[in-house]
């Protein structure tokens, strides 16, 4: 029987958990994008060498905090 992953909720207590967030959100759309894991630890070799993708990888995470941000109507008010 296959795993059921847990639903994700994009709703946290703190910004620091809102960024957490996202950067598993961005981790999980690299598994999704590369499922197979010997190439995935191959690549990153040469990623992680690389500042044009070290950015590009900052600005997902970037996208998805906003959007978490967004969420948690920025940490503010609905409390």
């Amino acid at each position: 029987m296959a795993k059921v992953a847990k639903p994700l909720s994009l709703i946290t207590e703190t910004p620091q958990q809102g960024f957490d967030l996202a950067v598993k959100l961005a981790r999980i759309g690299v598994k999704t994008t590369q499922p197979d894991k010997e190439v995935l630890f191959k690549l990153r070799e040469i990623y992680a060498n690389d500042a044009d993708s070290l950015i590009a990888c900052s600005q997902v995470i970037a996208i998805h905090f906003q959007t978490v941000a967004a969420a948690n109507n920025y940490w503010r008010g609905s409390k």
